[in-house]
């Protein structure tokens, strides 16, 4: 382990390890895995990815437990979710086995920077795949690169666990009626930029988007899904234009676990006025708790938590998460792979 990181003051950024993994796709197969030392690619200045957009990713973590073993987060999801991004956009699917593999090779080649049990830190898994092929016509690729990278990150909020404030505008759209919301693709990240600047500005944590087609249900939460309480039920947006959130789908199974209905359906904004409690979920955040909503267009303010801290459901879908993460808890859902 790295004793020169102070590992209880990391940031959610990029720290350099010492190697990634690469694979490269040529007449219609995988090659073999290469470990690399170096933080750069070559490509042509016509591959796709660079003019048509052919780039997608996923994003995991790695965390060491209570028992000293190394996991990874529900790896087997993110794989299937990089393969449905990839037929998407037309890209060669990485098979799970191969995505398995590099991404323990990875984990262990960088295994001096994995944070200590106890700190509150991760080790943030980012695979990337990008389409290679020259090309000036518009035409899917040919040609790919899969690569694997990994970094130490700290907490996604620097403040801790405590809610934030978010805001509804709807001259912003994240991603377009039937395009790539559903994928994790670049572009739609990209997209959210100018409306996640403005919204900074203005002193929210993020943007709570609708749906792009009608503008009267709720969709993503800047980068993460949103989910609600209500009633004593668990209800999460359902959408084509929503990417399909890992952290989500945990929840939902937890949520059921805990004796709580789940509802994943069409909310309106007019129902946020009923809600006890409400978070963004994801990899980065886990659940990031709201304690109001403003919807700026309309002057309302939808005060979600009335005392000004985070609910009890989304705090114990914290710990829940964190400590099946984390080797506190069984793991009775098969979610983690024991990497060491």
């Amino acid at each position: 382990m790295d004793t020169t990181i102070d590992w209880g003051n990391l940031p959610f950024g990029y720290l350099p390890t010492d190697y990634n993994v690469r694979c490269e796709f040529h007449n219609g197969q995988w090659g073999p895995i290469e470990v690399s030392q170096s933080d750069k690619i070559d490509i042509h200045i016509a591959a796709t990815t660079l003019h048509y957009g052919q780039e997608i990713f996923e994003g995991l973590k790695a965390f060491r437990g209570v028992d000293g073993k190394v996991r990874i987060f529900r790896l087997e999801e993110n794989a299937k979710r990089l393969q449905e991004s990839a037929k998407g956009l037309l890209m060669a699917p990485v098979p799970t086995e191969l995505f398995r593999e590099m991404c323990l090779q990875a984990v262990k080649l960088n295994e001096r920077f994995i944070p200590p049990y106890g700190s509150g830190a991760s080790l943030y898994i980012r695979p990337l795949e990008i389409g290679l092929t020259p090309r000036i016509g518009v035409k899917e690729a040919e040609d790919y690169l899969f690569i694997i990278m990994v970094t130490p990150v700290g907490p996604y909020f620097k403040g801790g666990f405590k809610n934030t404030n978010i805001c509804i505008m709807r001259e912003y759209d994240r991603v377009a009626p039937q395009g790539t919301g559903r994928w994790k693709v670049g572009g739609n990240y990209a997209a959210s930029l100018g409306a996640s600047h403005r919204a900074h500005e203005m002193g929210y944590s993020a943007v709570l988007f609708l749906d792009p087609k009608e503008k009267k249900y709720l969709d993503e939460c800047g980068p993460a899904n949103f989910y609600a309480i209500k009633d004593g039920k668990y209800i999460t947006p359902k959408s084509d234009s929503i990417l399909p959130s890992i952290t989500n789908m945990s929840l939902m199974e937890l949520a059921r676990e805990m004796g709580m209905e789940v509802e994943q359906r069409h909310i309106t904004v007019d129902e946020l006025a009923d809600v006890s409690e409400a978070a963004a979920c994801g990899t980065a955040a886990v659940c990031s708790p709201i304690g109001e909503i403003d919807d700026i267009d309309t002057g309302k303010k939808y005060v979600i938590s009335k005392d000004g801290k985070p609910g009890p459901v989304t705090t114990e879908f914290v710990r829940r998460l964190d400590a099946i993460r984390h080797g506190e808890e069984p793991d009775t859902h098969g979610w983690n792979t024991i990497v060491m």
